[in-house]
């Protein structure tokens, strides 16, 4: 789901800023360094942005309403620094109250400003293994900015009232100071869910958290839940790939997230002003393809089913499966950030969401989000957005858009060093592997052990398991070519 920044590792794995895990001049291990070098990767401050930042961190702006009091949580990947939101979750008659404070960057980061043009170059923070290149400076990022625990803090906090079939009832957002109580990680939070003793700001969480995604399934939402491919550290200080998939608390956690950013774009689309991030619906003959594949991989696909619902009675772990939504991708294509300003945009839904929806939940990791929280929390209080907020608006998409693609190379690039550098002494070898698509005589085959995903020669069927020999891992192109063994 197009909620978070898109990386394809843990973003709390990394160590603290520029305090990598693997020496740059370690011998033998994938060069990173070299790949954030090839991308133009903006690693350092300049010293105009740093003196600003350490500035703001001084003497961070503290608004007039003291909601210290609400007892917030954050909840991320455990060792986190870079908190965006806190939440609190209660009853309210027989629906539900969503207490939701998101970081206030707009406080601190004025457009114009030295920390506004450096944000603007870098789009969103960008995480590879050995070293996270964050936003904005890590003392407002990971120190003044962030919803860090028993700190009290500047946020945009929405108040978000649903009825007891999950459906918005009232939102109301605006600046408040908060403090959160505590620092929860997904693994702990997940062991307390099993076990049945969540803490009190998130014990409605697994209930709300299944409301939200049978309400998604209902709009025609549709949400991959493809296994992760992850970069990690060994014990002996080297590195692997892993393939993780997300925990059920981290997918319920994600739903308070969406559900804000769908309250998000209705604010914008009431008031005519604001930044969507949109995704087409499916083409049909998209669809039909997907459909006509689906016996072929042991899929299930009901008349008149979905295919959200479809994707979400499969499982990853199956190979078949696995195949089948390499292919559901296609459904999600053509995502854009797309500004308005006076009527609505022709195409302002999101297609995975199911509904419009717009990005204002993680600000201290997505340039967008503040701009956007900005616009909301102008047209809650009946105003109009700042002028300079507004300006921006249409610069945005062309920001993001870049970001994205240097983000999304970045990325490529590091699993594809991680993958020839494990496999670059192991030529000749064979491996069982799977078939997630192929076409002629090429294809792309994942193996288990380690967790490769490479291209592939040979008669290959989507969904089955082969065998494969290693016919190219060299380290210096980042390339790794097997073919099917005979």
């Amino acid at each position: 789901m197009d909620v978070g920044t898109g990386s394809t590792w843990n973003r709390a794995g990394t160590g603290p800023w520029r305090s990598p895990r693997w020496p740059a001049d370690a011998p033998g291990g994938p060069d990173f360094a070299a790949v954030r070098a090839e991308f133009d990767v903006p690693v350092d401050f300049p010293p105009e942005v740093l003196a600003e930042a350490r500035a703001a961190a001084a003497t961070p702006p503290m608004p007039e309403l003291d909601a210290t009091d609400l007892p917030l949580v954050t909840l991320d990947p455990p060792g986190s620094q870079d908190l965006d939101q806190a939440v609190h979750l209660a009853r309210d008659g027989a629906g539900y109250r969503v207490s939701y404070a998101i970081a206030d960057v707009g406080a601190v980061v004025r457009p114009g400003s030295a920390l506004d043009a450096e944000a603007r170059r870098r789009g969103q923070t960008l995480y590879t293994p050995d070293l996270r290149v964050p936003l904005h400076p890590p003392v407002l990022s990971e120190g003044a900015a962030s919803l860090l625990p028993g700190q009290d803090r500047a946020a945009a906090l929405w108040t978000i009232r649903l009825d007891a079939d999950g459906g918005v009832r009232e939102v109301d957002v605006r600046r408040a100071r908060v403090r959160s109580r505590a620092q929860l990680g997904y693994p702990d939070v997940q062991r307390q869910a099993d076990a049945g003793g969540l803490p009190d700001p998130l014990a409605l969480l697994p209930e709300l958290g299944r409301l939200l995604q049978q309400g998604a399934l209902a709009r025609g939402a549709t949400e991959l839940g493809t296994p992760e491919q992850q970069v990690e550290r060994t014990p002996a200080g080297g590195w692997t790939l892993t393939a993780r998939g997300a925990l059920p608390v981290e997918g319920w956690n994600a739903t308070i997230s969406l559900l804000t950013g769908r309250c998000a774009a209705a604010l914008m689309l009431d008031g005519g002003v604001g930044l969507l991030r949109t995704l087409p619906p499916a083409a049909p003959e998209a669809v039909a393809a997907l459909r006509r594949i689906a016996p072929h991989l042991g899929v299930d696909w009901p008349e008149g089913a979905s295919p959200g619902a479809v994707i979400a009675a499969l499982d990853a772990d199956r190979p078949e499966h696995a195949a089948f939504l390499e292919e559901a991708a296609a459904l999600l294509r053509g995502a854009a950030y797309t500004p308005f300003d006076g009527s609505p945009p022709e195409q302002a839904g999101h297609g995975g969401v199911g509904a419009p929806y717009a990005h204002v939940t993680a600000p201290l990791r997505r340039l967008v989000d503040r701009f956007g929280t900005e616009v909301c929390l102008a047209l809650a209080a009946g105003q109009q957005p700042d002028p300079a907020i507004r300006a921006a608006l249409p610069e945005l998409p062309a920001l993001m858009a870049a970001s994205d693609r240097r983000t999304h190379a970045v990325e490529r690039a590091v699993v594809d060093a991680t993958e020839a550098w494990l496999l670059s002494d192991r030529v000749g070898e064979e491996f069982d592997a799977v078939v997630v698509d192929a076409e002629g005589s090429r294809g792309t085959v994942v193996l288990t052990d380690p967790v490769i995903r490479a291209r592939c020669t040979g008669d290959l069927t989507p969904g089955t398991r082969v065998r494969v020999r290693l016919a190219e891992a060299d380290p210096g192109k980042r390339s790794v070519r097997f073919e099917q063994a005979r």
